[in-house]
């Protein structure tokens, strides 16, 4: 699913217009950007938690030499136990 039919369906299933199922969405997903860039969890009860993870420097091989990767943040998702039951069916 794309970013653009997740808005049609939050129009049609809210009963919104789709300027207001977009900007719903796009503020629900800032948020969700702007408390990961300052370290924050967010967990949505019944469907998992976002998290920022610390990754360490590491050597790989780019382009045939090898190179090194310094540590940096990367945003990180973990499904809940309602989303994974719902999954699994």
């Amino acid at each position: 699913m794309t970013k653009k039919q997740l808005i049609e369906q939050v129009s049609r299933k809210a009963h919104l217009t789709k300027r207001g199922a977009t900007e719903a969405v796009e503020t629900f997903l800032g948020e969700i950007q702007r408390a990961l860039t300052k370290g924050d969890r967010v967990i949505i009860s019944g469907f998992g938690t976002f998290f920022v993870d610390q990754l360490k420097k590491k050597k790989m091989f780019l382009r045939g030499k090898e190179e090194e990767i310094p540590s940096h943040r990367a945003p990180k998702f973990h499904a809940g136990k309602t989303l994974k039951r719902v999954v699994r069916r």
